[in-house]
Parts: C-alpha cells; sequence; structure tokens
C-alpha cells in the first residue's frame, strides 16, 4: 500500500513538473504585439484579465504585451512621446488621437498609412466607408492616406431637450411643435401644479448656461456648432450677428421674465439639479441632457420624453454634437510588422458578432437572447456593473474601434432603455451636422484657436447677459454685439474655414 501511495506521490510529481514546464514555456513565448493606449475613468478595465482579449486571441491566435494607460492626462503626456518616437508599441488602441496628432505622427512616419490594405484585410470596415462617403471623407487625411481608423456608433449621444410627458398628460396638454406652443406649455406648467404637491416648486425650463440654450436655438433655424458657423449650401455661415439669434435672444428673455426659464440656469451644474431621491417631487418640466437619468433619478425617467425639433419656417431642423464617427481610436505605427494580421484582428470588431463580444460579452455566459427577440444579462445589474462590463467587455472607459449597433442596444429587454433609444432615433433623424470634418493646417489651427478664445467667452457672456435683461437688447446694443464680433473675428473665422471648401 505505501509502495503505491509512494507511485501515485512520484506521478503526481511529474505531472505537476511537466505542467509547471508547459506553463513556463506558455510565459517564455513572446506577445506577438505591444498594444498601448488610454483605458480609465470609472471603467476599472484591466487589459491583461479581461474576457474580451483572452476570447479574441483563441479566435485570432493573436497575443499582445499590453500597455494600458489609466490616468488621461499622462495618456496626452504619452502620445506626446509617441509622436516624437520614444517607445513605440506596434498598436494603439482606444487611442484617442486628435486630428492635429494624426497628422503630426502621419508626417513624421510614426503612423502607417493603412489605405492600401484596409480592402483586403478589413473588408468589414472599408465596405462600411465606402457606403458612406462623408465616412470615409472624415478619415482621410488631406494627403490621401488613411492613418487612424475610427469608432462607429449608429445612435451617436446628443443634448437633447427632455419634457415632461406626465405633466403634458396630467394638464391635457398637446406636445409642442413651435416655440410660440412650447412658450404656453412652460406656462401652464408653471401655474398648474403639475407634481401635484401643493407648492409653486416646477421649474419650468432648466439648462446649464448658453451652451445648453443654443441647442434651443434649433426653434429659429440655427444649427452653428461651438465655432458659431455652419457650411450651408457651399457657403460658411454665422449665426451669432442673424436676425434669427436676435429673435432667439429676445424669446430666451421673455422666458426669464416671465420664469419660465430656471433663474439658476447660469450659475448650476448637473450634480447641483440633480434629483436623487426617488420619493421627492419633480420640479423639472423640461430640461436638457444626454439621457434623463444625469437629472432625474431612474424611477422618474419614465416621465420624459425627447421633444421632437420644433418646427420653424416649414421645417425641423436640430443639431448633430458629435455625430456617428469618432475618428483616431486605432492606428498601427512603424514597428509593427504584420500590419495585415492586426488589420483582421480590428476588422472583426467591425462586424456584428465583433461588436457584441466587445459590447456584451459572450452570449450564453455574460447575455442570452430571450423568447421576445430581446436580449438580457445572465447575471443581476450589480453584478453586471461590479463584474461583466468591467472584466468581460470594453464597452466604456476610452473609445474603441468598430461599430456600435442601434439595433442591438434597442433589444436590449428593459423597457426604459428601449424608450430611451426610441427618443434618440426620432431626433435623430432631423439632426444635421453643422459642418462636414475638415483637416485643418497647423497654421489655421493655432489662428482658430486664438479667434476662438476671442469670440466664444465674450458672445457666450454678452448672450447671457440680453437673456437676463443685464443688458437690453435693442437696436443700439444688437448693433454694437454686431460690431463687436466682427471685430473680434467672427468674419476672419469662417474665411479660414471657407477655403477648404471652394469648388
Amino acid at each position: 500500500m505505501r509502495r503505491i501511495a509512494g507511485i501515485l506521490t512520484a506521478v503526481l510529481l511529474l505531472a505537476a513538473a511537466l505542467a509547471g514546464g508547459a506553463a513556463e514555456s506558455d510565459q517564455l513565448k513572446a506577445p506577438d504585439f505591444v498594444m498601448e493606449g488610454f483605458d480609465g475613468g470609472s471603467a476599472n478595465h484591466d487589459w491583461e484579465t479581461n474576457l474580451f482579449f483572452q476570447r479574441m486571441q483563441e479566435k485570432t491566435g493573436i497575443s499582445f504585451e499590453f500597455r494600458q494607460r489609466t490616468d488621461e492626462k499622462q495618456w496626452t503626456e504619452r502620445k506626446k512621446e509617441i509622436a516624437e518616437g520614444t517607445d513605440l508599441p506596434d498598436v494603439l488602441f482606444k487611442a484617442g488621437l486628435t486630428d492635429e496628432e494624426t497628422m503630426r505622427m502621419a508626417e513624421s512616419g510614426i503612423l502607417l498609412d493603412l489605405k492600401p490594405l484596409l480592402a483586403e484585410y478589413a473588408p468589414d470596415l472599408w465596405s462600411l466607408l465606402e457606403a458612406n462617403p462623408a465616412w470615409m471623407a472624415a478619415v482621410t487625411l488631406p494627403d490621401g492616406t488613411i492613418r487612424a481608423l475610427p469608432c462607429i456608433n449608429e445612435l451617436a449621444p446628443n443634448n437633447l431637450i427632455w419634457i415632461n410627458r406626465s405633466w403634458l398628460n396630467t394638464l391635457k396638454k398637446e406636445m409642442p411643435s413651435t416655440a410660440e406652443e412650447l412658450t404656453e406649455v412652460l406656462r401652464a406648467f408653471r401655474e398648474g401644479d403639475p407634481n401635484r404637491n401643493g407648492r409653486a416648486d416646477e421649474i419650468p425650463l432648466s439648462v446649464l448656461g448658453m451652451w445648453d440654450l443654443r441647442f434651443l436655438g434649433h426653434a429659429f433655424g440655427i444649427t452653428d456648432n461651438d465655432y458659431y458657423l455652419r457650411l450651408q449650401d457651399g457657403k460658411v455661415t454665422s449665426s451669432l450677428t442673424s436676425e434669427e439669434n436676435r429673435a432667439f435672444l429676445e424669446w430666451l428673455h421673455g422666458l426669464w421674465e416671465e420664469e419660465l426659464l430656471g433663474h439658476t440656469s447660469f450659475s448650476t451644474a448637473d450634480p447641483l439639479r440633480q434629483i436623487t431621491d426617488s420619493k421627492a417631487a419633480i420640479p423639472y418640466g423640461m430640461f436638457l441632457s444626454n439621457s434623463p437619468l444625469t437629472v432625474v433619478p431612474s424611477e422618474a425617467m419614465d416621465q420624459y420624453t425627447a421633444l421632437t425639433p420644433l418646427e420653424y419656417s416649414g421645417k425641423r431642423v436640430y443639431r448633430d454634437l458629435l455625430g456617428p464617427l469618432t475618428k483616431g481610436t486605432f492606428a498601427l505605427t512603424r514597428t509593427c510588422r504584420e500590419p495585415e494580421r492586426m488589420l483582421t484582428w480590428v476588422n472583426s470588431l467591425y462586424t456584428e458578432a465583433g461588436s457584441i463580444l466587445m459590447q456584451a460579452g459572450e452570449e450564453g455566459k455574460e447575455y442570452r437572447w430571450t423568447e421576445d427577440g430581446t436580449w438580457e444579462w445572465m447575471d443581476d445589474l450589480q453584478t453586471v456593473a461590479s463584474d461583466i462590463l468591467p472584466g468581460a467587455t470594453l464597452s466604456d472607459g476610452g473609445i474603441a474601434p468598430g461599430i456600435v449597433k442601434k439595433d442591438f442596444q434597442q433589444k436590449y429587454q428593459d423597457a426604459s432603455t428601449q424608450s430611451l433609444i426610441e427618443d434618440m432615433s426620432r431626433v435623430q433623424q432631423y439632426t444635421l451636422p453643422s459642418f462636414p470634418p475638415v483637416y485643418l493646417t497647423e497654421e489655421d489651427r493655432a489662428e482658430v484657436a486664438a479667434l476662438q478664445v476671442e469670440i466664444a467667452p465674450w458672445a457666450e457672456k454678452r448672450m447671457a447677459e440680453f437673456v437676463t435683461g443685464d443688458t437690453e437688447l435693442n437696436d443700439a446694443s444688437w448693433t454694437e454685439f454686431v460690431q463687436e464680433a466682427e471685430r473680434r473675428g467672427l468674419n476672419r473665422m469662417a474665411a479660414l474655414w471657407q477655403k477648404y471648401f471652394q469648388e
């Protein structure tokens, strides 16, 4: 018996030694590529242990040495080193490259031109770009090369106007469709005690300063970008000094005077106006945000719906804040010896299967399809938040390359989420980009930045003064406003951008 025990012990020791040797052999095998990028904030991803990368390795056979950066400021500094050629990785993933960084790295030969390889090695991405010429133009540098790949989000977030639908129902009011009708609705919100608590505590319209308010400018046909510009019929124009903007500011001043626009609108912030107590009376009739959840508790989310853009001169338009494309998410450096393999790897993220793997994990392990055609998480939401999202997906943190499919998001079985996506989709059909993507020269970028410093803070302050009545809006003050905008370089700003849209 002792002899049998001795033999078993020897066998077990031998098996352990062999296993240890195999493990050591695996550890000695060098990774195929060095990957570096930013993935931090509240995401809590660890690329070394994240199941997404492990599953991708099983599918493709490609392994990585990871250099994950979790501090955004440090990543910004590290990108400067990369631009100088210091200790280059093979792959930049969740790279967050600005246009300026991409062009600088391209000019210095740091980034490879991927365009000649995309049709063969990234055919799914190439098909998307060919089918959407605006996307192709957006990722193509002025020299005709493609140095960085994008994230394509079919349901890009926007700053939407959320109106309290339950208050409309309580007060038997129709959804407003013009600025005049909206004014009447806001008056009803102020006067009708729609939250039914017997107190005059309703705030008909809550915003965070002029930046929010400018999204309401669509009610006067205004969809300018943050430079106060838009491209219309090939001509760069600005609504800042237009009669439409004057009428818009006069309308806002009327809302302020009637206390329909909250008087903390120029002095508050999201954390200060956020309602966290699920039992508290909701005070807001309307506010602007990418989601109601930034302002009200989840229990009140269903009270709100996105306002369909208001009509002006027979049209409904709305500013497209970000658009579906986020550039600069993925690139290969000159040290990458097998760019074809890496492009094949990243191409899978532009397919539905790869997109879902990144966003939700693996079917049957993290999520499952239900009989009614929707999908659900296989764990409770607390576990999803604490374990699944950080450990099995890469859906937040830095923006990853690939495509985010609206159809998959829409099929999530939570009714509130489905309603939110329906709202976003409804507004999306009216959105217009203020500008197509443009790559400015270094000289023009510097001048635009200097002009923006001159124009934007001054314009925001002056318009806020018109809204609050601190400065009376009359012919004299408006003429002064127009002249000062021109003196500060508004016309020059338009001219700088116009040369990129010559026939």
